[in-house]
């Protein structure tokens, strides 16, 4: 089902330039959530998470998938630290 979901939503956000790194189901605070990471150049902000979840939660919502009551998270892939 994530790769389904990677698939599914992996140009649409290229086509604003926002990297698709990863999808993954897991659970948060004892909920079904939905991790979708994404990437882009000179970093991401709330904003940019905004536009993604609008963009990929339509498409989600078409695939008709058989998951009920999951949280939807897009965020990013963390901070690099440089240990230099």
């Amino acid at each position: 089902m994530e790769e389904k979901i990677y698939d599914a939503i992996k140009n649409a956000l290229e086509e604003k330039n926002i990297e698709l790194v990863g999808v993954h189901f897991g659970e948060e605070d004892g909920e079904k959530t939905l991790f979708v990471t994404i990437d882009k150049e000179g970093g991401v902000d709330i904003d940019l998470c905004v536009e993604a979840t609008h963009i990929v939660d339509p498409i989600i919502e078409s695939l008709n998938l058989d998951i009920e009551d999951y949280v939807l998270d897009v965020g990013s892939k963390g901070v690099k630290i440089d240990e230099n």
